[in-house]
């Protein structure tokens, strides 16, 4: 039974989002606010997290940026009141794996978590089945840890980003769509910008950067998409 956290400091929504997750079958812990949700992770880890964003003292972004920096990859989707480009945006950019506005219907949100849930699953699955790890001219990944390094160094990526480079580096010089990108690393129906992928891209650019300045593996190509250049 999958194990999902709550975070919320609207107390009326968090009684009801836990009895439909009950009534759903997952098993719940409920959390009032951020830093109540981040003691819980710690101390019993769950499978996944669903965090509001605009709550007082440690807010759901900075929550979602608290434990990406701490190497934590279990799946978030957040929730807020606020629905617009920027702020999708800002969550992909903290890590978040999705994002719903409010209001929202709960059998939407409930289908969200249960997309994403079937996601890592089938994730672990092919984990499990491609257990070797890869390398890539400087590139190494390492699947059963969900671990990229690049020229020795470790390079702290969240699921989604982890399969983003996956994806790109296991077919060098192949120029991937941003929709097919989308389809290929997130592997369910939910309906999210295409132009979301930029972020991503962006985001993972930044994070090999800090220890490879120039670094350049990862090329845009105008009105296609993107691909992995083949070492020299």
């Amino acid at each position: 039974m999958p194990h999902i956290l709550l975070i919320d400091d609207d107390d009326a929504l968090l009684d009801a989002l836990a009895l439909a997750f009950e009534d759903a079958g997952y098993e719940i812990s409920t959390a009032a606010h951020g830093m109540a949700g981040l003691t819980a992770i710690r101390r019993n880890r769950p499978d996944l997290v669903v965090s509001d964003v605009n709550m007082p003292g440690l807010d759901g972004y900075t929550l979602c940026r608290r434990l990406r920096e701490a190497g934590e990859t279990l799946p978030i989707l957040l929730l807020t009141s606020r629905d617009n480009e920027v702020d999708e945006a800002l969550g992909l950019e903290l890590g978040a794996d999705d994002y719903v506005a409010k209001p929202f219907s709960t059998r939407v949100l409930l289908a969200r978590v249960s997309a994403l849930l079937r996601r890592e699953q089938r994730r672990a699955d092919v984990a499990q089945a491609e257990f070797a790890d890869l390398a890539f001219g400087a590139l190494e990944i390492f699947p059963e840890r969900l671990e990229v390094r690049y020229a020795g160094h470790v390079i702290a990526v969240t699921v989604t980003e982890f399969h983003l480079v996956e994806t790109l580096a296991r077919r060098p010089g192949v120029v991937f769509s941003r929709e097919r990108l989308l389809d290929l690393i997130r592997g369910d129906d939910s309906v999210v910008a295409q132009r979301i992928i930029d972020t991503y891209i962006r985001r993972l650019r930044r994070k090999f950067e800090i220890n490879t300045p120039g670094f350049d593996r990862i090329e845009t190509v105008i009105g296609a998409g993107y691909r992995w250049k083949s070492e020299p």
